[in-house]
């Protein structure tokens, strides 16, 4: 067989992505856009500290599409991570480390943090329209 033929990959023709793999990398991401978010946060409050017209600015931008697509980013971000993190702390315990509920802590962890960030979002929006 000669070398040109061969792949260059091989793994990459028959790795199937699992629902482990997929939350591992996301619960790495969504610890780098907490990171991020923490920066904002420090920028919203040194404007805050710094007078009306630096918050101003900065509640504009956070207030626009861009900004509001941040910030629920960040908020799916924080409580996807802490749903994660909850269910490590399960597995550091010593349970639930067999497949069938590896599998569905996962799935629990996906809906938690979609139904939180839902939660969060409409009890924000509520008392910023009242």
């Amino acid at each position: 067989m000669r070398s040109a033929e061969r792949p260059l990959s091989p793994h990459l023709q028959v790795y199937r992505w699992q629902l482990t793999s997929v939350l591992s990398i996301l619960h790495r991401a969504a610890g780098i856009a907490l990171s991020a978010g923490a920066i904002v946060l420090v920028w919203w409050l040194v404007a805050a500290a710094s007078g009306p017209d630096a918050y101003d600015a900065v509640a504009d931008f956070l207030g626009s599409w861009l900004g509001l697509l941040l910030l629920f980013g960040w908020t799916a971000s924080l409580f996807y991570h802490l749903c994660n993190g909850i269910r490590h702390l399960v597995w550091d315990t010593g349970y639930a480390l067999d497949l069938k509920h590896v599998y569905a802590g996962g799935w629990v962890v996906l809906a938690a943090a979609g139904v939180l960030t839902l939660i969060a979002w409409v009890v924000g929006i509520e008392s910023w329209v009242s």
